[in-house]
């Protein structure tokens, strides 16, 4: 029997992506999902791709967040989106103690893809930081900018796409056309 073939993702940044950006987030009140989040995720599924969110916490090492408050705001951001995603990999560390979980580099990424059997060929990143891309650049994922939360000050060089938010990122991301994995990784293996 012939295992099934990987499967496609789009992953995400968590604040300034998918819900607006509060520095530290640790209040399930303050979360607010970007409009219209919910229903591009759910094409996402519709179109056959796994829906993953990828976030740096350092506020959890910092003590400026307890592990109680995180599944908090996480919760209530998942309500919001209707549980519109299929997994969430978080990393704890600050800069200064980072491991190779922690954007921008592209451990979660990869604990992501050999869990859940995804594909990097044809799957993308979507963030508003440069930390974002670069992990999805790591990993071997097309890019997406999105311009909320620090979008507007990103290096915008990074980016496959430019978008205004993650809603116009899905759907630029659904309207490309549909590469094999032969094609995909040549157009990777170009850009370098």
């Amino acid at each position: 029997m012939k295992a099934p073939a990987p499967k496609k993702a789009v992953f995400f940044d968590r604040d300034g992506t998918l819900m607006d950006e509060v520095h530290y987030c640790n209040d399930p009140a303050k979360v607010r999902a970007i409009p219209g989040a919910r229903e591009a995720l759910r094409t996402l599924r519709e179109a056959g791709f796994a829906r993953i969110i990828i976030t740096n916490q350092s506020g959890i090492a910092r003590g400026t967040i307890t592990m109680d408050q995180y599944h908090a705001v996480q919760a209530e951001l998942l309500r919001q989106l209707d549980g519109e995603i299929d997994a969430v990999y978080f990393c704890p560390e600050t800069p200064e103690n980072a491991t190779r979980r922690r954007k921008p580099e592209p451990g979660m990424v990869e604990e992501a893809s050999a869990e859940l059997g995804l594909a990097t060929a044809g799957s993308w990143f979507v963030g508003d930081k440069e930390i974002d891309l670069l992990c999805g650049r790591a990993a071997g994922l097309s890019t997406a900018l999105v311009q909320t939360g620090y979008g507007q000050t990103s290096d915008e060089n990074l980016a496959d796409l430019i978008c205004p938010t993650v809603v116009d990122a899905i759907e630029k991301i659904l309207a490309r056309p549909l590469l094999s994995v032969t094609e995909e990784q040549r157009r990777m293996a170009a850009k370098g």
